[in-house]
């Protein structure tokens, strides 16, 4: 079993910069694919990034792009989301998602961090 803890949310204003972090911890070793999705009031919740095992390869939603970049430590079982020039639109609740290596679903996920941006 593998659980993921989120944490770097918090409270900035437009233009402004955010670092989420997401630790994993129990059977890490046979994690591949991770991502991270959000969820805002009254919205369905939608993919922002992810990075295959090795981290040579990443993708983003559109809304991500040119703003978002997700990396790895796989040594301390953490994933990142770097978020710069953040909008009033990006204010979700952030989670953390994680596949096995073969699996073709997310297995585990996190309880998510909040992310504010203030106009």
């Amino acid at each position: 079993q593998v659980q993921l803890v989120e944490s770097g949310g918090g409270l900035v204003q437009t233009g402004g910069s955010l670092r989420l972090s997401c630790g994993a911890s129990g059977r890490t070793l046979n994690l591949g694919v991770m991502s991270w999705f959000r969820q805002a009031p009254g919205k369905e919740r939608e993919f922002v990034a992810s990075i295959s095992r090795s981290g040579g390869s990443t993708s983003y939603a559109d809304s991500a792009k040119g703003r978002f970049t997700i990396s790895r430590d796989n040594a301390k079982n953490t994933v990142y989301l770097q978020m710069n020039s953040l909008k009033p639109e990006d204010t979700a609740l952030y989670y953390c998602a994680a596949s096995t290596l073969l699996g073709t679903e997310y297995a585990y996920w996190g309880q998510g961090t909040q992310v504010t941006v203030s106009s």
